[in-house]
Order: structure tokens, then C-alpha cells, then sequence
């Protein structure tokens, strides 16, 4: 017998709880559905918020035939078996491009994903993939801008009551019991929002009973599941929570909460090189030049995570997290370079001013490309003021720095130097 998870699958939009955003009226995949043109897509959330149940759905409703991978035991062979089997099936057929589905396709490496890039811009498959990691930093350029991300939501309290409700009185088996839900709050703090592990968790407990008269409290849920109530799901909804207190708590400068984050997602069994990259972000992010050494840290702390297994590495992860939080904080030049990038996208390809050009031609040379240029290094203190942004955006402040005796120092040299012309 299939688990409760598999057999409550909903086989219509209509059945699908949450989401709406996605499948409701007038929503990207009903409006592909409709049309008929289904895109290349990437389903990013959660665990168990319905991305393979979806992928399945667009299959059925569009005629489409389906092949599914996961990428844990997949590799370059699978992916071209696959391929081969659907250029057949259109050659022959003259029927629809299938659907490849590949779960967690965020473990796929660049090779691997690369090994899709010709079927997908060619039409011959079309690829729906799933992850729980940000696909920006996960996926491929290349096959990215081939395909639609479209980001799942973890399901709300009321969507998993509504689940529980209707396994209850619609599954099968279960329908055959008088089952009361009392009470839901423990059913659902073991899931953690994952409705996969909300049903099986409920079949878990409504089995552990010998009557057919069930009524479930959190109490004697807790009794059959306890161990699970205070874990820490390193691919669900905490692995997002405590990594988000973890960085608030150094950016906060609290390093006794920081190390207690940082204890609970080691005892969960976390990515010991996620923790570090993390950390290795947050040193150039929230501290940057308050304190440049806080990013040579951070960066060693990586380097010797990825060298050192558990559990001697907890203890590089714990000194680099307290030295991070004891840190000066400054985010000026995250705020820097966020500011340039919309100034950028502003204000288009402005041109290069002309003292600025390389000339590595006489043409060029001719044109003025590099004249009047001032070499730094043959002035006094190796500065001499010139421009060096473009006309149309002279004098723009990008770069405020922070208030801490670092970047103020550096503020005070930057005024001497520019007299005043960036408002330091």
C-alpha cells in the first residue's frame, strides 16, 4: 500500500491546496495550460509544497509524456538516456515535446546541467526542475535564462489543518476510522510546513492505534513522535529560520546567540560548509571595511572547514562566528555597490569619458583617447584630481562610509583629497 503522502496526491488544480498564485485563474501555469506553450521552468521552495505533485499535473493536463530524474543518483548517462528517448518519440510521433523532470537539480553539477542546455534551446524536452536551494546561485547561467523560476510557498497553518481534515475524511483507509483531530498544533510543528510530513506523519500516529475510534491530541501525537518535535530539518522551514537568526544574531553583535544557533544547526546535522559560506558572505556584507580582516577570517574558516571534518571544525566555526559578532559593523560598501547597479541600470551605457580610454592605437590616439589622462603615481601622494565618472553623473556619492574609526579615517582622507566634492 502506497503512503498516505502518495495516495492524497491531488490529481486536479482544483485539488491543489495553496498556491494559488500559481495554478489560481488567470495565473502563469494556467495560462501556459491553456495555451498549450509550455516553458522551461524551475519550481523553487520548500520541501513538500507540491513541486514534484505540480510538474506531475502539467504533464497529465498538457498530454505530455514524462520522465522524472532525481539528482541525487542521476548523472550525464541518465540525462542523455532520457534525451535520446524523447528525440525518438518526436521523431516518430510528431507528438508534443516531454516533460523531464529533475528533482533537486540544484545537485546537479556544471557538466550536468550543462548536458541539458542543447535539448532544452532546441525544444526536444522540456525540462521542469525542483530545488529547495536559490536557483540564481545554483543553477547554471546558461540553462537559468532558459527557463521560468516560479517560487512556491511554505504552506500556511490553515492549508495543513485543511490537508489533515481531508485525509481524514476523503483517503481511502483512513475514511474507514472515526478519527477526531482534537488538536493539530504538534502535528504541525513536526512537519515544519512539509505536507508530505504532516500525512505520514498522521498515518505514523493514527496506526499506532489498535481502534478504530481515534481521537488526536498533542499529546499522544508528541508520544509517537517526540523525538522529531525539537529537530532541525537541514532541507525544511528551520534550515531557512535558524540560519536567518544566526546572521541577525552577528549582525546584531550578539555573540552568545550566535553560538547558540550555530550549536543548533550543528547538532542538526547542517552543511558544516554551508554555516561557513554564510559567515563568509556576512564578513564582507555587514562588516566589510570596518574591519577588512573579518573577511580573511571568514574566508580561512572555509578553507579550513572544507580540510577539517566534524567535530574539531565546530570549533573554527565557533571562533570565527564570535570574532564576526564582537566585530565593528558597516555594510557601506554592500549599500555601495547595490546603489551603482541601480544607478546602472538608470542611466543605461553611458560613455567612457575620453582621458579614461585605453589607446593602444595611433587611430585612437588620434581621436584623443587617453589624453590629458594624469598618472597617479607621478603626482605628489599619488593623487591627482581628475574625473572619473562620466559627465551626466559627476559628483554622485555611491560610496558613504561607515561610522567606525576604520571608514572614518578613510572619510577624512577622501575629503583632503577631493576637497569636498563627494560631500564626505
Amino acid at each position: 500500500m502506497q503512503p498516505l503522502a502518495e495516495r492524497m496526491r491531488p490529481k486536479t488544480l482544483e485539488g491543489f491546496i495553496s498556491q494559488k498564485h500559481l495554478i489560481g485563474e488567470n495565473s502563469p501555469i494556467r495560462i501556459m495550460l491553456k495555451s498549450g506553450h509550455i516553458a522551461s521552468m524551475i519550481f523553487w521552495g520548500p520541501p513538500g509544497t507540491g513541486k514534484t505533485t505540480l510538474a506531475q499535473m502539467i504533464a497529465e493536463l498538457s498530454k505530455r509524456p514524462f520522465f522524472e530524474l532525481s539528482a541525487i543518483n542521476a548523472g550525464v548517462k541518465d540525462v542523455r538516456e532520457v534525451i535520446d528517448k524523447a528525440k525518438n518519440q518526436n521523431l516518430f510521433s510528431g507528438s508534443l515535446p516531454p516533460i523531464l523532470f529533475i528533482d533537486e537539480i540544484h545537485r546537479f553539477n556544471k557538466s550536468q546541467q550543462d548536458s541539458l542546455l542543447a535539448a532544452v534551446e532546441k525544444g526536444q524536452i522540456t525540462l521542469i526542475g525542483a530545488t529547495t536551494e536559490n536557483p540564481s546561485f545554483e543553477v547554471v547561467p546558461a540553462l537559468l535564462s532558459r527557463c521560468q523560476v516560479y517560487i512556491l510557498n511554505p504552506l500556511e497553518k490553515s492549508d495543513l489543518e485543511e490537508l489533515l481534515q481531508r485525509a481524514v475524511e476523503t483517503d481511502e483507509l483512513l475514511k474507514n476510522k472515526k478519527i477526531e483531530i482534537k488538536e493539530t498544533d504538534a502535528l504541525i510543528r513536526y512537519s515544519g510546513g512539509d505536507a508530505r510530513k504532516l500525512l505520514n506523519g498522521l498515518e505514523l500516529v493514527v496506526n499506532s492505534f489498535s481502534d478504530k475510534d481515534i481521537v488526536l491530541t498533542n499529546e499522544n501525537v508528541s508520544n509517537h513522535i517526540q523525538q522529531n518535535l525539537s529537530r532541525y530539518d537541514k532541507t525544511g522551514e528551520a534550515h531557512y529560520d535558524i540560519i536567518s537568526a544566526f546572521i541577525k544574531s552577528i549582525r546584531g553583535s550578539d555573540p552568545n546567540a550566535a553560538v547558540y544557533w550555530l550549536a543548533r544547526m550543528i547538532e542538526g546535522g547542517e552543511d558544516l560548509k554551508f554555516i561557513a559560506r554564510r559567515m563568509l558572505i556576512l564578513a564582507s556584507e555587514d562588516i566589510g571595511n570596518s574591519n577588512p580582516t573579518a573577511l580573511v577570517l571568514a574566508n580561512n574558516t572555509f578553507q579550513a572547514v572544507t580540510a577539517i571534518g566534524y567535530p574539531e571544525s565546530r570549533i573554527i566555526l565557533s571562533q570565527c562566528a564570535v570574532y564576526l559578532a564582537n566585530s565593528p559593523k558597516s555594510n557601506s560598501t554592500y549599500e555601495a555597490i547595490s546603489k551603482a547597479q541601480q544607478l546602472v541600470r538608470q542611466t543605461g551605457d553611458l560613455p567612457v569619458p575620453l582621458h579614461l580610454r585605453n589607446a593602444p592605437t595611433k587611430l585612437m590616439k588620434d581621436l584623443d583617447y587617453g589624453k590629458d589622462y594624469k598618472y597617479a603615481h607621478a603626482y605628489q601622494g599619488n593623487f591627482a584630481e581628475q574625473e572619473f565618472l562620466p559627465d551626466e553623473i559627476s559628483g554622485t556619492v555611491l560610496y558613504s562610509p561607515g561610522s567606525n574609526p576604520r571608514e572614518q579615517s578613510d572619510k577624512a582622507e577622501l575629503n583632503k583629497k577631493w576637497k569636498g566634492k563627494y560631500g564626505y
